[in-house]
């Protein structure tokens, strides 16, 4: 598991989903475009990045960018971190055919992407290494 201090925005709840399993942080999702019509969301995430700052993690196709600039434009910028993917081809597993762009998305992205993803964001984080029920560190072979 990987520890963030800063919470993280992203797209949608698949995206929330999958960055669950990966990451110790809060992680919300605007819901792709309802942002634009959310105050009391755009709120938060002002109050979010202002006490702790906010990694903003959306799809690299035309939309994630389209939010990406909105969130970008409303929140003060020394307390915004952006993270990008990178553009890779393919469709999400739970879907039937790709996306109109034909990109994966946050949530198709494996675990060695999205952390190079964070680390290359300049975002400060730790693995944590899992523990044996009996001790505090289990260290593996």
């Amino acid at each position: 598991m990987i520890h963030i201090q800063q919470a993280i925005v992203v797209e949608g709840k698949y995206d929330k989903i999958r960055l669950s399993g990966l990451v110790d942080a809060t992680i919300l999702a605007v819901d792709g475009f309802h942002i634009f019509k959310d105050r009391e969301l755009l709120e938060l995430l002002r109050l979010l990045a202002d006490r702790q700052g906010l990694i903003v993690l959306t799809d690299s196709d035309a939309a994630g960018f389209q939010i990406r600039h909105y969130l970008s434009s409303a929140l003060d910028k020394e307390k915004d971190i952006h993270a990008y993917i990178p553009d890779i081809y393919g469709k999400e597993r739970r879907k039937e055919k790709a996306g109109k762009e034909g990109k994966l998305g946050v949530e198709g992205m494996n675990d060695r992407i999205l952390r190079q993803v964070l680390e290359r964001a300049g975002v400060l984080c730790s693995s944590s290494q899992p523990s044996s029920p009996k001790g505090p560190a289990f260290r593996p072979g």
